[in-house]
Parts: C-alpha cells; structure tokens; sequence
C-alpha cells in the first residue's frame, strides 16, 4: 500500500549513533570544551568576595584527581560525554574516615536505576562495576551518588539526551553515507534489471541472473557485457540529485547541531566564514551561552552540593580558557580597567602572563 516502504524504520543504537561524523563533532565538542576548564575551589571572604581556598583544604583532593584511574580532564570528559549520549551521569563518592569524598567513580548510566520508597525516599540500584568497587549488584542511598541529568522531560529522576530528538536525523545520515559508499565500493556504477522484449520463464530468468552477477558483479565489475536476443540493461538507482542527497545530509547535520545547541559555525567551516562578521568573543560568548552555560551551571552546582561543602565553600570552573577575546580587544579592554582605577597595571599584567 501507498507509503509501506517507510513503516517500521529503526533509529540506530546510541553507539552506532556516534559513527555519524555531527552526532560525534557534537559531543566530543562540547565534552572537551567544559573538560579543559580549571576547575577552582573558592570561599567566600568576610568581604563578600570570592578567592581560592586554601591550597590545604580537604576538599581539593578530589577535585585534583577525581579517582585512581582519571584525571580531572577525562573525569568530566566522561561526565558530559555520559551525559549527552544517555541523558544522566551518576558519580559514586566514596569517602575517607571524617567523611569527606575523597573519590568520585563515574558508572555506566545504562547500568543504574532510580528507585524511589513509599516514603519518598531516592535510592539507586547499581550493578557490578569493578573500576568503582561494586562486586554485585547493591543499592545506595541517593546521598552516596552524584546525579546530574539533562531536561527531565517525564521523570524528575530521569533526563532525557538530545539523541531522542535526532536519532532518526542521525541515523538518515548513517543511511546516506552507508549507501554511498556502497555505490562506490561498485564503482560508482548503480543497480539495475535485465530486460526482455518478450516474457521469459522463470528458469531463464535466473539463469540471467546468475550469469550477470557471476560475470559483472563484485570484481568483474567494469567488463564489458555482450547482449543477445533484444535483452537490455537497465538501471534503478535513483541518480544523487534526483535524491537531492547533499541537501539531505546537510539537513541532517542542522538538525543534530539544532538538538545539542552547538552553532554550526563550530561543525561547519562554509559557516564559520559567513559568520566571519562577528568577532572571536562574541561567537565564543554564542557558543557559551546557548550549548555549555547551563552544563557548566548544572556541573558546578552537582559537585558543590555533591561534595557537601562548607557554607560560603563553591566549585567553579574557571570559563578563561573558553571566553577568549581576541589580543587586540583583550589588551583595549584591560587598558580601560586600568585608566578607569579597578584594575592595577600589575594585575593586568599578570592576566596575560
């Protein structure tokens, strides 16, 4: 019936999912950007002003050196990365004696359920993880987990990743490449049917067949077919642009950018030179607030609370190695701070080294 071909159409598991190069520039993105930030341990002053802990501070170590595996870059590497693909990204703490979290053990998402008592109680049922020391499956209260999760769009204990709403966009452009490559694995010459000028059994039929395939299929692709008897060749590959396959592929790189919120001038060289009006700070600031301000916020808030810091205690993540203005405007902009009295000639200095 009309429109059959189209039913049952699967959307590729997350991991497939990544084979595809928007889906992969996406994540990768933005998990390496969010992952070279410093991350910095502040307390607040009895002036209200926010400066360094003190370097002996209990509360560093983990921040330094997350677990005895990771550093603390591919420690939120995996946390974002976590995250985007699955919806949520859960840190087990272990603790030392005076019960401060000396290490955090990121777990597989797919391996960790929610649960939630009559009494309103969150608890999550883990299963074996050696890196984190779990020998079995056990359930932990919510206070031994770190839960940080995208949009909750049904569950409040549930994300959902942005992979809902492209998996089929992403999974179109598996297609497209997939196919592709398969007309030029066959020399870029397409499918097609024999023809008769007259009906043909069916045992002749497949004799044809068989013929063709053995004498000009796979390696003999390209050899020159002799035909008799009126028989023609027809291909049925619909051509490249009648299928208006860049156009498809582009859509598909737009529509996973528009789900991860990553501007296409960061996936899109053609873009980035349209975009070549505004200035470096103003397309960083573009990037920032509308992709990893709120995965930024959403990481510092989780480990701040997850770490259970003193009052006026915060970790943040230094965002100078993200929200990099141009030399030119950096030095105008300092020069200002200086003339105008809150900035000393010193301090100026120093920030650029």
């Amino acid at each position: 019936y009309s429109g059959a071909f189209q039913q049952h159409v699967e959307v590729d598991a997350p991991k497939n999912i990544l084979a595809f190069s928007a889906v992969f520039a996406c994540v990768t993105i933005i998990a390496s950007d969010i992952a070279k930030l410093e991350i910095d341990l502040t307390v607040e002053g009895d002036n209200g002003i926010c400066e360094d802990a003190p370097a002996t501070s209990p509360y560093w170590a983990v921040l330094r050196k997350p677990n005895h595996f990771q550093n603390r870059i591919k420690f939120i590497e995996q946390w974002i990365v976590s995250k985007l693909l699955y919806g949520n990204s859960y840190a087990l703490k272990q603790r030392d004696g005076r019960g401060i979290v000396t290490d955090l053990y990121l777990l597989d998402p797919q391996r960790v359920k929610p649960l939630v008592a009559q009494d309103g109680g969150v608890y999550f049922q883990l299963s074996t993880d050696h890196l984190a020391g779990i020998a079995g499956s056990i359930t932990v209260p919510a206070s031994e987990i770190i839960h940080d999760m995208m949009v909750s769009l049904w569950h409040p204990l549930v994300g959902v990743s942005p992979i809902y709403a492209c998996g089929m966009s992403a999974t179109m452009g598996n297609r497209i490449q997939g196919n592709s490559t398969k007309f030029f694995n066959n020399m870029s010459r397409p499918s097609g049917m024999l023809t008769a000028p007259s009906a043909i059994s069916d045992e002749v039929a497949g004799r044809l067949k068989k013929a063709w395939e053995e004498n000009f299929g796979g390696a003999n692709i390209g050899r020159i077919a002799v035909l008799g008897d009126g028989l023609a060749y027809m291909p049925m590959t619909i051509a490249a642009g009648d299928a208006q396959l860049i156009e498809q592929l582009k859509w598909t790189v737009e529509d996973v950018a528009r789900c991860f919120h990553v501007p296409l001038f960061k996936l899109s060289a053609e873009t980035g030179r349209q975009a070549g009006t505004l200035s470096l700070e103003a397309l960083n600031q573009v990037y920032y607030t509308d992709c990893l301000q709120a995965l930024i916020e959403a990481l510092e808030l989780c480990l701040s609370e997850g770490l259970a810091l003193p009052s006026g205690y915060a970790v943040e993540l230094d965002l100078d190695g993200l929200l990099r203005m141009d030399t030119a405007a950096r030095y105008a902009a300092k020069g200002v701070a200086v003339k105008d009295g809150w900035m000393k000639p010193d301090e100026a200095r120093a920030s650029e080294d």
